[in-house]
């Protein structure tokens, strides 16, 4: 569970063991919400109660699942950067995160003559070969979407597996 918005607070106690209870993954069994609800000490619906509020407040962003990419078989990380329109970013940005080959999308300042890029994009795929093709195949539809909006982009390829972690609270 990704946490976000740092300046919205857990209404209580509560609030702060369901995160740590859920901070690091949920469990790997047929009934998580239970098994989540029982660890923390409420029912299963207020549990989820609890989590819908915290995401509506933006305390935190998502739940979701996070596969681990090389364990499946997609060793190949393509980070592809896009000089964009910076008045198309927001639209651009909504469409490359919507689609199914990228994994996460943002936004990040151009460091100007070096850097043009303004907009990241993860793809992962079984090699560099895969990933390349599925770069440009999102690049034709980009182009065919928003003409002209994206000015140049390239692809950087992970050399390091990296451990990733959220921000982590204290039990």
């Amino acid at each position: 569970m990704d946490t976000a918005n740092t300046s919205a607070q857990p209404r209580d106690d509560i609030d702060r063991r369901i995160i740590v209870a859920t901070q690091a993954g949920l469990p790997l069994v047929s009934d998580p919400w239970n098994a989540i609800a029982q660890k923390v000490g409420v029912p299963v619906d207020e549990l989820l109660q609890r989590l819908q509020a915290m995401l509506d407040s933006g305390l935190i962003r998502r739940i979701g699942a996070v596969p681990n990419h090389y364990a499946i078989g997609y060793t190949a990380n393509g980070m592809s950067v896009w000089d964009i329109a910076d008045d198309m970013t927001e639209a651009v940005g909504e469409y490359l995160g919507g689609l199914a080959a990228v994994t996460h999308c943002y936004r990040r300042p151009r460091r100007l003559p070096q850097w043009p890029y303004n907009v990241f994009a993860m793809v992962h795929g079984r090699s560099r070969d895969a990933v390349a093709a599925e770069i440009d195949a999102i690049a034709a539809r980009l182009e065919s979407r928003f003409p002209g909006a994206c000015r140049a982009r390239d692809v950087l390829y992970s050399s390091a597996i990296l451990k990733k972690t959220g921000l982590r609270i204290g039990a």
